[in-house]
């Protein structure tokens, strides 16, 4: 891992956020406490980009990655169980392929919201086996985020004018 704790101090940035604007439809949910918002599906090269977030604590399961990850936290706190350090607002994390972990955030946060650049599957393993359990890729992505936008009423074209 590279984890560089301040690439920007995000407390100096003006906010222009119209968080009241916001269609909550946009996230799409994967657990009772995490979601992700797409920004971008590059089929073409086997990649995409996303907000994730949790309110409140909560695990992204054991996974490994076939392909490097970059990630920068935007609000929160996280980090990896089998790792020592934790990403703050303006941590940049370089996670390479092949490595293990699971991302957990403190019950005490209320909410964090990291944007990852994933290339390559995300495949998820037993903590007992080392096995794989199951994958997403940036074609399981996609079809997850058709089938929430047309469930909610955006349709499914709404993740479709985010493919590259």
């Amino acid at each position: 891992d590279i984890v560089i704790p301040s690439i920007f101090n995000l407390s100096d940035w003006k906010d222009y956020s119209n968080a009241e604007q916001e269609d909550h439809r946009v996230w799409v949910p994967q657990t009772p406490c995490l979601s992700f918002r797409p920004l971008c599906f590059c089929t073409s090269q086997g990649y995409y980009v996303n907000l994730l977030k949790f309110k409140g604590g909560g695990i992204l399961g054991r996974h490994r990655h076939s392909s490097p990850v970059h990630a920068v936290t935007l609000k929160g706190s996280w980090g990896y169980k089998e790792h020592d350090w934790h990403a703050y607002p303006g941590t940049y994390v370089f996670e390479p392929p092949g490595e293990t972990h699971t991302l957990v955030v403190d019950d005490d946060c209320e909410e964090m919201v990291a944007l990852f650049h994933v290339t390559g599957s995300l495949l998820y393993v037993s903590e007992e086996t080392g096995e794989v359990t199951g994958f997403d890729d940036v074609f399981s992505k996609l079809e997850k985020a058709r089938a929430w936008y047309e469930e909610c009423g955006l349709g499914k074209e709404y993740a479709d004018q985010l493919i590259r």
